[in-house]
């Protein structure tokens, strides 16, 4: 039972960057904004989040620096591709570039540097078995955010708002909405989390800064996105699937699995190739469900 309650807890601590990573682009190709950019935005939550907590001793400020990293980031792909209408597939891979290339230059000053253990459930009083004892807050966060955000877009006018610009942004901007106000909040939204999921990884998850230490979550996450047709419930599932894969790697020896180490390695990234063509077989599904105007450029009259 220790083995299992100590699997099922790595299953939800490997999960949770991805979650807070997808349910953010979840929200921004919502609004119809294609932002390939969350492996650059995650990189520079985790190296923010990692040198706000260095610098204050405080967890909170860590990741209150990483949201403000990532949000920035986002702002920034969101006044390239909405106000000046830039490409957003080529904007999000040059702030994904970016995003590694400042990251590796801020963090040569914590290599090698510790944040110490984050604080776990049991130290809150909740009992002192394995699964508490490797459980955090911000995972549990995680959870009631995708059921929040499921919640928002499905059953609030806002939520409303946000899917109409999606699906026809000139309709939308017809009946007085504000198109790129809305979808560069959204976009700030979308980059927060991302950070967030970033600092997670250098705060809790393994409690040091390393260079490209997101090593492609954020390419996962996108991938997410479409596996979970873009929805924060299914969203939520399918990281903890993806979890699941990652942390088979960590856990395979010990429960007999005779398959080398490089091979366990690959297991994600080989589900997200696999997750990605069989969806792509279903060209008529993705097109029903994908947002209308997703990745398209809204001209806004003058």
């Amino acid at each position: 039972m220790d083995l299992f309650f100590g699997i099922l807890a790595g299953i939800l601590v490997a999960a949770t960057p991805l979650v807070f990573a997808a349910l953010g682009e979840v929200v921004v190709e919502k609004s119809g904004v294609l932002n390939l950019g969350v492996e650059g935005m995650m990189v520079m939550g985790a190296i923010a989040g990692f040198a706000g907590k260095m610098a204050t001793g405080s967890y909170t400020l860590g990741f209150g620096a990483a949201m403000l990293a990532g949000a920035a980031m986002a702002l920034l792909f969101g006044v390239l591709t909405q106000v000046l209408l830039s490409n957003q597939v080529a904007t999000g891979l040059a702030l994904t570039l970016f995003g590694l290339g400042l990251s590796a230059l801020i963090g040569q000053a914590y290599s090698g540097q510790s944040a110490g253990k984050f604080p776990r459930l049991d130290a809150f009083g909740f009992g002192g078995g394995v699964l508490m004892r490797s459980i955090d807050i911000v995972a549990l966060l995680a959870i009631a955010l995708a059921c929040a955000l499921h919640w928002f877009l499905a059953a609030t006018r806002a939520g409303l708002v946000l899917r109409s610009i999606g699906e026809n942004h000139d309709a939308a901007h017809a009946v007085g909405l504000n198109v790129v106000g809305v979808r560069l909040a959204t976009l700030a939204f979308g980059g927060a989390l991302a950070g967030l999921g970033g600092a997670y990884l250098s705060l809790v998850q393994t409690p040091f800064w390393q260079e490209k230490m997101t090593a492609g979550r954020g390419w996962i996450a996108l991938a997410l996105v479409v596996f979970a047709v873009w929805r924060p419930l299914r969203t939520l599932a399918g990281a903890y699937l993806f979890g699941g894969i990652t942390i088979l790697q960590l856990h395979g020896q010990a429960i007999g699995l005779k398959i080398d180490a490089q091979i366990l390695g690959m297991l994600p990234y080989l589900a997200t190739i696999v997750v990605l063509v069989v969806m792509s077989r279903d060209q008529m599904r993705l097109r029903l469900s994908a947002p209308g105007s997703l990745g398209r450029v809204f001209y806004a009259p003058r």
